[in-house]
């Protein structure tokens, strides 16, 4: 009885072994990945709509949120009054004075013509009567005073008259183009601050995570959505470094998956050092602790549209 024990015992031992042998796992085991993208806003503001829901696929250019700005509103009516100014300078600095301005200037000038006249008939009769002594020397200084203020101020005048009927000078003009071109540009911020209500997808993407919802604020620089980029596929091995040195930069490679047994066509492009075991993708064989280990960065040749690949989906290097 003990013998028919031992010879069962010893058959199912050697069909294990047989079925250990056949099951190794391949030493280049590694791991299917996405290149990631984050999407976020330059500018602060609620969140209005939300149109993309968590594992949805968008292509580049789709429309995945309105962000409401209040500020930008304010902001561009600010802007176009201030380039409607700034027209209506450089405009005025092109025509000069008009015929009501000038007739004013005239007018002003002839007063004060006007004046300096009486000041100097006052000027002449208080000097006669001061060399005969008639009126105090400080009589006599408010007189002369008064003819010079009046001498001044229609030399005043007619340098505005004149400049009035010249126009504008030329650094006047220049100064009205600076300040419609500095309008213009506030504009120009405001019109790309609007654009920042549309959070727009910036490649064909998957959307993993989304941060926020409807009604939330978002912050300047906050991510909004988080994906893997749809044609970003690439495939991570960690390799030990008694292997390493089977693999060179843009080598070629035949990649199976070990379940659906579709092939992939590769190429190697990066090899780099990993400075923790952490890192590692591959679960067998295990790696002596005085090895290093690196990591091969391999991105598909051939089209893999019509596969499905997952993210830490398992591949083999063939």
């Amino acid at each position: 009885m003990n013998a028919y024990k031992n010879i069962l015992l010893g058959s199912l031992t050697l069909l294990a072994l047989n079925s250990c042998q056949q099951e190794q796992i391949s030493p280049y085991r590694g791991k299917v990945k996405f290149e990631t993208i984050s999407v976020s806003s330059k500018l602060a503001g609620r969140v209005d709509e939300i149109f993309v829901e968590e594992g949805q696929k968008v292509k580049e250019g789709d429309t995945l949120a309105i962000i409401n700005i209040p500020e930008v509103k304010a902001k561009m009516l600010q802007a176009e009054g201030a380039i409607l100014a700034a027209k209506g300078q450089l405009n005025m600095a092109f025509n000069g004075a008009t015929a009501e301005q000038l007739n004013q200037i005239n007018e002003q000038l002839n007063a004060g013509k006007a004046q300096l006249d009486f000041a100097q008939e006052s000027y002449n009769r208080l000097e006669a009567m001061f060399m005969d002594s008639l009126v105090t020397q400080q009589q006599f200084d408010e007189v002369k005073m008064k003819l010079n203020m009046a001498k001044a101020q229609v030399a005043a005048l007619s340098a505005k008259r004149d400049e009035v009927k010249k126009g504008a000078r030329e650094e006047q003009i220049e100064q009205a183009k600076g300040q419609l071109d500095r309008a213009k540009g506030a504009k120009e911020e405001v019109v790309s601050a609007s654009r920042e209500q549309y959070v727009i997808a910036p490649a064909d993407m998957s959307i993993e995570t989304i941060s926020l919802d409807k009604g939330e604020l978002l912050s300047p620089g906050y991510t909004l959505f988080n994906g893997y980029k749809t044609n970003g596929v690439y495939f991570r091995f960690t390799i030990p470094e008694s292997k390493i040195y089977d693999f060179e930069l843009e080598e070629s490679l035949t990649l199976l998956n070990p379940f659906t047994k579709e092939e992939v066509v590769a190429k190697i492009v990066a090899i780099k050092q990993l400075a923790k075991y952490a890192d590692i993708t591959s679960t067998a064989p295990l790696y002596e602790l005085s090895e290093s280990i690196y990591e091969l960065k391999v991105v598909p040749t051939s089209d893999v549209s019509a596969q499905k690949l997952y993210m830490n989906a398992t591949f083999l290097i063939k």
